[in-house]
């Protein structure tokens, strides 16, 4: 496989990644993006080589051709035959599991890596950041006497100290509840305000994409399918694969029936072609007959017992429940329309409009609720 153009590095706390690598037969690596400073997302399904990506950035695997540059410094260069060691590279790589030395108290692992510096230094490194994470009152515990948000701290503190030029994050807040989750990412934040270091974030949630990220890279099967800030990849997407991660639980293949360019619209037809419905969708470059992809949110669909009538949204059609089920707050409603539905209401909705499986009623979509995207990678 050829080397790709090597990336022009624009700023000296920029990472610059081009990496290539077949793994097997099924499955190879072919990415390239750049991470300013700051909190870069990585996000997509799993298997897709988000953690292979980390892995060849700190030098734990080798990709077969590439480059990987911090600023001015080239950590990996296949043409060149760069490729600096794990130690050398500078990185603080935090894992899922932690790592934390069970013998250890929380001040002998956060000063293990930097053992060799003088004690009034080490102590300073460490004690600075034991406040930065809020957890200076824990010195002289072990991990297995403290709570699994201050292991978290103790972790983050243990790979900051040695001062690293990047941070690399593999979903390790993942077994948190959302308020621990959030404190320790303010926490992280604001850490990073004063330092300005590149942070790879791995995650699979959208949610923390857009409440952290100053940058989004999405990867499926090995590829950058999307890349930028959050609200330009993540609010309008693009791509079946990440309208399903932000939350749009309607996906369905169509075909191109009218293009009406004046109104900047088109009509589709979804589901079977003697009971599938007719839907008014954004006008997109596509030709009468051919195939598309349409994702629409459960939350933008508007349920009725009667047939609505003098209304702006442009789809209206009958379908009849199959099934209803409550998560929490949330009612969800399967109604077959000629194809089938993901309706989201609330349980005061439904008890007024009576819903019961086999109940008739009509469904109500508005046009610009319906985003056109590419299809998922098999």
């Amino acid at each position: 496989m050829a080397d790709a153009p090597v990336v022009a590095m624009t700023a000296a706390s920029e990472l610059a990644v081009r990496l290539s690598h077949q793994f097997s037969r099924d499955f190879s690596l072919d990415v390239e993006f750049e991470a300013p400073a700051g909190f870069t997302m990585l996000l997509g399904p799993s298997g897709g080589g988000k953690t292979t990506i980390l892995d060849c950035i700190a030098g734990l695997a080798r990709p077969s051709s590439g480059r990987i540059a911090l600023g001015s410094r080239v950590l990996f260069d296949s043409s060149a035959r760069i490729d600096v060691s794990v130690a050398q590279r500078r990185l603080a790589y935090l894992f899922q599991d932690l790592a934390l030395f069970p013998h250890l108290t929380v001040a002998e692992n956060v000063q293990y890596g930097i053992v060799k510096l003088p004690v009034p230094e080490r102590r300073e490194r460490m004690m600075s950041l034991l406040d930065t994470f809020r957890i200076a009152h824990l010195l002289s515990s072990k991990p297995n006497e403290i709570s699994g948000g201050e292991r978290q701290r103790a972790a983050l503190a243990r790979s900051l100290v040695t001062d690293p030029a990047a941070l690399l994050l593999d979903e390790p807040l993942t077994a948190l509840d959302h308020a621990t989750k959030a404190t320790i990412l303010d926490d992280l934040r604001a850490w990073n305000l004063s330092h300005r270091i590149p942070i790879l974030y791995v995650t699979h949630s959208s949610e923390e994409a857009f409440a952290l990220g100053e940058h989004v890279v999405v990867i499926e099967a090995g590829r950058v399918i999307a890349n930028g800030l959050p609200q330009d990849v993540l609010r309008s997407p693009r791509h079946e694969t990440i309208a399903q991660i932000v939350g749009f639980e309607n996906v369905f293949d169509a075909v191109v029936i009218a293009l009406h360019e004046r109104q900047g619209t088109m009509l589709v037809h979804i589901g079977a072609i003697s009971d599938g419905r007719e839907l008014e969708v954004p006008l997109a470059r596509a030709e009468v007959g051919s195939r598309i992809r349409i994702a629409i949110r459960a939350g933008d669909i508007i349920l009725a017992t009667e047939r609505p009538h003098a209304l702006s949204a442009r789809n209206t059609f009958e379908g009849r429940v199959v099934d209803i089920k409550q998560e929490g707050v949330v009612v969800i409603v399967q109604v077959d329309a000629g194809a089938l539905f993901e309706i989201h209401i609330t349980p005061g909705a439904r008890e007024e409009l009576h819903l019961e499986p086999n109940n008739r009623l009509w469904l109500v979509i508005k046009t610009y609720s319906c985003n056109l995207v590419e299809p998922r990678e098999i």
